[in-house]
Parts: C-alpha cells; sequence; structure tokens
C-alpha cells in the first residue's frame, strides 16, 4: 500500500481488521497463500518476510520453520505485531524499510506475499533484488500477487473495509482492470504473470510462475547453489 497512507491510516489495529474478513472466499484466499508457502518448507530454515505488518502470515508458518524475522516500515504495526507474536519465541519484527534492508546474515526464505511487490511503494525490480540478495545459496523467494480469476472477491473485500472506515469509499467509475481507486486518493494495484515473468527474469536465477487455488499467482525464484551444511 502507499507508504503515507499505510503508515498514517491504516497501521497497527486497523490493518488487524483488514483480515477479519466476513467474505469466505477472502479467507481462504488467505489461507490458500500461506498454504503454498508452508507446503515447501522442510521446517529448518531461516525465513524473511518483507512488509510482515503484524506478523500475520509469520505466525501461521512459525511452527515450519526454524525462524521467522519480519520487518516493516510502520513502527506502531510493529508494537502491535510483537505483542501478537508474544508466544512464538522463533519470530521476531523489526521497524526496517524492505526496499533498503539491512542484515549480517543471509536467510533461506524470503517473502514478499500479499500483493507486497505492489503494496510497498517503490521499484518493483529493487525488492526482488533485495529478496535475492539476502537469500543463501538453494534459497527460496516468493513473491505473490491476485489472480485475475479473485478479482469480484478482491473488489467486494476492499469494498468491506470502506464499510468498516478502514479505506475510503471505492470510486467505482475509475475502479477496474486490477486497479481499485478510492475516493480519498488510495490505490491498490497489482501485477499479472507476463508481469512477474519479467522481474523473474530481472533476476537472472531459476524462476517459475504459477496459481495457487485460482486465487493467487506466485514467482519463485530460486538462488543456485548448494545450502551451508
Amino acid at each position: 500500500m502507499q507508504d503515507g497512507y499505510y503508515s498514517e491510516k491504516l497501521n497497527a489495529d486497523r490493518l488487524f481488521q483488514v483480515y477479519q474478513s466476513d467474505i469466505p472466499q477472502v479467507r481462504t484466499y488467505l489461507r490458500a497463500e500461506t498454504d503454498f508457502v508452508r507446503s515447501r518448507l522442510r521446517g529448518d530454515e531461516r525465513v524473511l518476510e518483507l512488509g510482515a505488518g503484524y506478523g500475520r502470515i509469520m505466525k501461521e508458518l512459525a511452527p515450519y520453520a526454524a525462524s521467522i524475522t519480519g520487518i516493516d516500515l510502520s513502527e506502531r504495526t510493529v508494537e502491535l505485531g510483537r505483542e501478537y507474536l508474544r508466544e512464538c519465541p522463533n519470530c521476531s519484527l523489526l521497524v526496517m524499510n524492505a526496499h533498503s534492508p539491512v542484515f549480517s546474515g543471509t536467510f533461506d526464505g524470503v517473502l514478499c506475499l500479499q500483493n507486497g511487490l505492489s503494496a510497498m511503494k517503490g521499484d518493483p525490480e529493487n525488492l526482488v533484488r533485495q529478496a535475492v540478495r539476502l537469500l543463501s545459496p538453494g534459497g527460496r523467494a516468493y513473491f505473490s500477487t491476485y489472480s485475475p480469476k479473485f478479482w469480484d472477491y478482491r473488489l467486494a473485500w476492499f469494498q468491506e473495509q470502506a464499510r468498516k472506515g478502514l479505506l475510503g469509499e471505492i470510486d467505482m467509475e475509475k475502479t477496474g482492470n486490477g486497479i481499485i481507486v478510492c475516493k480519498d486518493g488510495f490505490t491498490a494495484t497489482t501485477f499479472g504473470r507476463s508481469e512477474l515473468e519479467r522481474l523473474g527474469e530481472i533476476s537472472g536465477l531459476p524462476f517459475v510462475v504459477e496459481e495457487a487455488d485460482g486465487s493467487s499467482i506466485f514467482l519463485t525464484v530460486t538462488k543456485e547453489g548448494r545450502p551451508a551444511i
């Protein structure tokens, strides 16, 4: 989401409310997105999530990884997240910009989920570069966006958020073709399969683009080399 909008209006408890959806298809989409990554973890990985919010995905994946570190730009959201994750000893949440993360080590998996390539405003190519830079040999980076098949439910989800006062009213005249525009100036975009393939090619590493459950499209990039023993 747009950095200013996210940090000022859609953070902490308000962000938490976004995911308390009454729409069954949205709840299924959120589970399927997480399950896609969970099914590919061995259980001994060190994982990093870019744009982790309050740690919703981290908490779900915590039992399936050795450790999960999340970074987010909003101090208020990270404060809420640390409380949310208090019973997950292998999780840590830090205030950090995903476009310029600073770590002394590398990770076996890097996540940029929930349409993060669009949500974290800035150069998406840089997000891919940063994720690849932080990967250990043999590690994988996962980027997800919405499938076009999910459009009707995605729009209904945003309309639900608007009714709750979490977003501005949806401008239906300007909304369409994967783009949702709110009358308060907020705009939510997404990536198509061809755009994910282009980002995969830019990474210079082996990659695959595939659909998950008819609701998400994933770009998975693998860093060549043997994992450290």
